[in-house]
């Protein structure tokens, strides 16, 4: 018997500081992100593998140790959703999303680069907050193991960006 949509709030607080120069918008949290309670929880993303390859550091495994990494290189997370109605985990079952309040983080936080993980949360940042913002998101491949079609290298390579956008005064 399939499960049944549920609708959710999301659980946890972003990750930022008032030193954070890049934001990176996930969608919502998966059902082990939620299970663990800290973003990109499932062992197959990618995620904290790419970041950790793009600041040439070691992959953290905490909580603590992820919220530290990026802090450490100015790198704020959320994701576009306070809640929506969802079954399991793919992004493709999200129903009646209402998006978080990323305009105060915008205003809150030195951000100069907004970042997308995936077709979704640009579609989603598009739709819903880039009207209360009028800042635009960069849409980098998704580093969930459902686009399997990308390898972490080239993940890797197409992650740049970011890295470049830390780079600027």
């Amino acid at each position: 018997m399939p499960a049944s949509p549920q609708t959710l709030i999301h659980p946890f607080a972003p990750v930022w500081d008032d030193q954070s120069r890049v934001l990176v918008l996930g969608t919502f949290p998966s059902v082990q992100s939620r299970k663990n309670a800290f973003y990109y929880g499932h062992p197959q993303n990618r995620f904290w593998r790419v970041l950790a390859a793009l600041f040439c550091v070691p992959v953290p495994e905490t909580p603590e140790q992820k919220r530290a990494m990026l802090l450490a290189h100015h790198v704020a997370l959320w994701d576009v959703l306070a809640s929506c109605e969802i079954t399991g985990s793919a992004d493709s079952a999200i129903r009646h999303p209402v998006p978080n309040n990323i305009a105060a983080l915008l205003r809150d936080a030195p951000i100069a680069a907004v970042f997308a993980n995936g077709q979704t949360a640009s579609r989603l940042y598009r739709l819903h907050v880039l009207p209360f913002t009028g800042v635009e998101a960069i849409t980098l491949p998704s580093t969930s193991p459902a686009n399997a079609a990308w390898s972490l290298s080239k993940l890797m390579v197409a992650w740049q960006p970011l890295s470049d956008a830390l780079q600027r005064p």
